[in-house]
């Protein structure tokens, strides 16, 4: 792959229908914690450990615990210069006619608090719940979500786990239902919504220009999005602090953090007509 940005450029200034597909590399320059790989532990559990189906059905308690403090966490944290940039490239080209698509892997809702419109949450969302007997799904910035978790979820190895009874943990709010609520996100084991993976199928159909930002590429099926839209000849450009197992697939590569890369890449283009 390439790291000529001025090539990028002439690419990305004809480009009408781009999409972008966004892992946790982007928010981690925001101070998100990620969960994986070493050192990602809460308490003496990491992600894959809690967020399951299974380990829901054992212990609800514990794993409200884990979104809580994940929720209260994100409640600090702010879009970085990547998120913006997107945000900012999506508003300018839309009033051009050319559509920004934001494809993300990320559950912070920060590409949303910085403006970004256009967005596929294939992974859900901090700040959705779904009912585990309606099914109902809700936005809900609530702090803290329910007040038997006010104060809990502290991350650190020796704190005792708190025990919540079910009927204290968040509760469904629609008529007469009450049934207990459970984090909008796709857990380990579980499968994407297709009606999401269909939107995702058509905007990569469309797409004339793709860019990867900030993700290992192992993670499935998001790890097939890129491939397949380089192996159908559309320019895919990677920007990530390494080397990925697909880097190899795409046309451009530009190392290093992604507030840094992303900026100048997705700047206005002097070719670019701002009525």
């Amino acid at each position: 792959p390439h790291t000529d940005m001025a090539d990028f450029r002439e690419v990305f200034a004809k480009a009408k229908h781009i999409a972008i597909i966004t892992g946790a590399g982007v928010s981690a320059e925001s101070g998100v914690p990620t969960f994986r790989g070493a050192g990602g532990f809460w308490r003496k559990w990491q992600a894959q450990e809690l967020a399951t189906p299974e380990a829901f059905a054992r212990n609800p308690s514990r794993v409200w615990e884990f979104y809580h403090y994940r929720r209260e966490v994100m409640l600090s944290k702010h879009p970085n210069p990547a998120h913006v940039a997107i945000a900012e490239c999506e508003r300018r080209l839309s009033k051009q006619g050319r559509s920004v698509v934001v494809i993300t892997q990320n559950i912070d809702e920060l590409h949303r608090k910085a403006g970004t419109k256009h967005l596929l949450e294939i992974h859900g969302s901090l700040f959705k719940t779904r009912c585990t007997n309606c099914g109902n799904v809700a936005a809900n910035y609530k702090s803290p979500i329910c007040p038997a978790l006010a104060g809990k979820g502290a991350p650190d190895p020796e704190t005792e786990d708190a025990t919540i009874p079910v009927e204290n943990l968040p509760q469904c709010e629609e008529d007469g239902c009450n049934g207990l609520l459970r984090p909008h996100v796709v857990w380990f084991g579980e499968t994407l919504d297709p009606d999401i993976l269909t939107e995702v199928e058509k905007e990569l159909e469309i797409c004339d220009l793709c860019l990867v930002v900030g993700t290992s590429s192992v993670v499935y099926p998001a790890a097939m999005f890129a491939p397949r839209v380089s192996a159908r000849g559309v320019p895919v450009a990677e920007f990530n602090m390494e080397a990925t197992p697909a880097t190899n697939r795409f046309r451009f590569h530009f190392p290093g953090p992604c507030g840094t890369t992303l900026p100048p890449a997705l700047a206005r283009h002097h070719t670019e007509i701002i009525s």
